[in-house]
């Protein structure tokens, strides 16, 4: 078992760059698989989420080369797919498994899905019950709730469906079986989450209507030709040093070519309020539809506020992170409304109050978030991972401003996001 061990530090100080964006990665793949022809994508993150993904689609049938971050993927088109000859392994990507969940339910083969143990506890009753709607047959623990499930394809047709919780992979996968289904597939959000999907449909020529929070596809569509895309640099990536040079002092950091679409920086607009001193430069538009722009990141006095509602969906990733920033915020921070965090690659609200807890902050965890009064001084200690990437790098950014070293344990699990994070963590902190 892998540990990471981190020193106090005097200040964070440079210019990185991020490893290319997750969510974004996972789509040129699949977006690119079901073009016909050649999609180039540049910046790719060669996480092992991603290359779970890459992966599964090679067991269909796709070719994809991949040097470094560079990827070419030769496209079947939208009916080319095969039939795998063994079982699809999504690993610890439940990106992965919820959106093909909707893309293989309008597949003319049936198949099964499934995941490591960590996976196999996360919920996807979100995505079959509706993809159900629509004609899909998928059998497995729980009534198809858990994986592994089996998959049988066939005949879809579109529905309108009201999401009951904002969910941005239970949208895209609505979406891509939608591609398939006959008629108008309409997915109503309660409040507006990513846009990476209907960015790629645009990328990709596929028509489709958003109108509010409504996001409608007619299918079945027509044939789309590959692309070549930009991956941006992944904002919830660039969240751990954000925070690590906020709450550092005497730090300065830039951080260049961070995807700032819109429904992702919700993250920066907490910090702001909070009193966050971070500028926003050197803003354009990469192939593929997504804004990027350098972000440069002063330390700052931070002051305790309310975290919910329409925050929520465009921040879900970075709360373990904003929570570390509240322990050293002065005043009280409440997070609200974010339960789902109980069902992420663990039960992220009560790992987060564990390893803070332990190194001596004043977090208390409620129904669907905490309530966090700071400042208070943190102190090294040894603290689990959960087999959380997002947990162990949170623990690592709270270990930053501890008295003496704290030892994270059990993060091979961050490379499932963040290759090189160890590595570019020690580029910028200075003792």
């Amino acid at each position: 078992m892998k540990h990471l061990k981190v020193s106090p530090a005097s200040s964070v100080k440079g210019a990185i760059r991020v490893p290319g964006d997750k969510s974004v990665s996972h789509r040129s793949i699949m977006m690119g698989s079901l073009a016909t022809g050649k999609t180039r994508v540049s910046n790719f993150l060669a996480s092992a989420d991603c290359l779970s993904t890459a992966r599964i689609f090679k067991s269909m049938g796709v070719r994809i080369r991949r040097k470094g971050s560079d990827v070419v993927i030769v496209g079947r088109g939208l009916r080319g797919l095969t039939a795998p000859k063994g079982v699809l392994d999504a690993g610890n990507s439940g990106t992965t498994s919820r959106i093909l969940l909707g893309l293989l339910a309008g597949q003319p083969f049936a198949c099964r899905l499934d995941g490591d143990k960590y996976l196999r506890r996360r919920p996807m009753r979100r995505v079959t019950g509706p993809v159900r709607l629509m004609g899909a047959v998928f059998r497995g623990r729980g009534d198809a709730s858990y994986l592994p499930i089996e998959v049988k394809g066939g005949s879809l047709r579109g529905i309108t469906y009201r999401l009951p919780v904002a969910s941005a992979q239970v949208k895209s996968a609505l979406l891509l079986a939608g591609l398939y289904a006959k008629g108008a597939t309409t997915v109503i959000e309660p409040m507006a989450t990513r846009d990476h999907t209907e960015r790629m449909f645009s990328m990709f020529g596929i028509p489709y209507k958003k109108k509010g929070l409504r996001v409608t596809v007619k299918g079945p569509v027509k044939p789309f030709e590959g692309r070549r895309v930009t991956v941006p640099g992944d904002i919830s990536s660039a969240a751990f040093f954000i925070v690590a040079a906020l709450i550092t002092p005497s730090s300065r950091l830039v951080l260049k070519g961070v995807g700032v679409n819109p429904t992702r920086t919700g993250l920066l607009d907490v910090l702001r309020r909070m009193g966050a001193r971070i500028r926003v430069a050197r803003k354009k538009a990469a192939r593929g539809g997504e804004p990027l722009a350098d972000l440069v990141v002063e330390s700052s006095r931070l002051k305790g506020v309310t975290v919910g509602g329409a925050d929520v969906p465009r921040m879900i990733d970075e709360f373990p992170v904003l929570a570390v920033a509240a322990s050293q915020a002065h005043g009280v921070t409440r997070v609200l409304d974010a339960g789902d965090l109980r069902v992420k690659e663990s039960d992220r609200i009560e790992a987060v109050t564990a390893f803070l807890v332990k190194m001596g902050a004043d977090i208390r965890s409620t129904r669907d978030g905490w309530v966090i009064r700071g400042p208070r001084r943190l102190k090294g200690a040894a603290v689990d991972s959960h087999g959380d990437h997002r947990i162990a790098m949170s623990a690592a950014v709270a270990g930053l401003v501890a008295s003496g070293p704290t030892v994270i344990r059990d993060t091979e699990n961050i490379d499932t996001s963040f290759p090189g994070f160890e590595r570019l963590l020690r580029k910028v902190v200075k003792k």
